[in-house]
């Protein structure tokens, strides 16, 4: 890898059962993530996912583009517009920095409303 390669981009679908199971597994309960009336209570048009979800996938995404023996080191990321359900959620990553066998690849999901994350994942990989 180079700085400046970029990965591979990766569509997800983003569903309602996505958004539920995801808080779910996340143990995140607040009702924005699965009560559809309430979620529009408090101001948005539906559900939408959370932060340990979005965390996943883009870990997910790197890992799937790194191979199976990437390591992740850190993952930081900041959140913008909500993904909702019926959104696809277009995962992107350019290498910022190469240092041996550790890779830092800036990250950014971005949605039919513009960013839904940007971020930076370094990772350990095979030799």
């Amino acid at each position: 890898m180079n700085v400046g390669d970029t990965l591979a981009p990766l569509e997800i679908p983003v569903t309602r059962t996505l958004i539920v199971a995801g808080a779910i597994a996340s143990r995140d309960y607040q009702d924005v993530h699965h009560d559809a009336s309430l979620a529009r209570e408090k101001g948005s048009p539906d559900i939408f996912m959370n932060i340990l979800t979005t965390n996943g996938l883009v870990g997910r995404y790197i890992t799937d583009r790194l191979g199976p023996g990437a390591v992740l080191r850190k993952v930081a990321i900041r959140l913008g517009a909500p993904n909702h359900p019926g959104d696809t959620m277009v995962l992107t990553g350019t290498v910022a920095a190469v240092d041996g066998n550790t890779v830092e690849i800036r990250v950014v999901g971005a949605n039919g409303v513009g960013h839904h994350v940007i971020g930076t994942v370094i990772a350990e990989v095979a030799a």
